[in-house]
């Protein structure tokens, strides 16, 4: 389980939309949605996005090591 605080939403999704596999977010109740090429999901992501003046904070479990180490890769060279 990673968290994350996303400033750059799209180059986030594009990284995500690579993966092979899941990629779960974990909501406030506990559920865990996969946001991996989910359409409606990622919309209603970059609402929340441009509500937080374009901040969005996520807790991710990521069960492929591959799709794990690209993200994260990604998250440290976005800083």
């Amino acid at each position: 389980m990673v968290k994350l605080n996303i400033l750059n939403l799209e180059k986030f999704l594009n990284t995500v939309n690579a993966c092979t596999g899941k990629v779960h977010m974990i909501c406030p109740d506990g559920k865990k949605v996969n946001i991996n090429g989910e359409e409606k999901v990622q919309d209603s992501l970059r609402q929340q996005y441009c509500r937080n003046k374009h901040c969005l904070r996520l807790i991710l479990e990521i069960p492929g090591p591959k799709d794990y180490m690209s993200i994260v890769s990604y998250y440290a060279g976005d800083c």
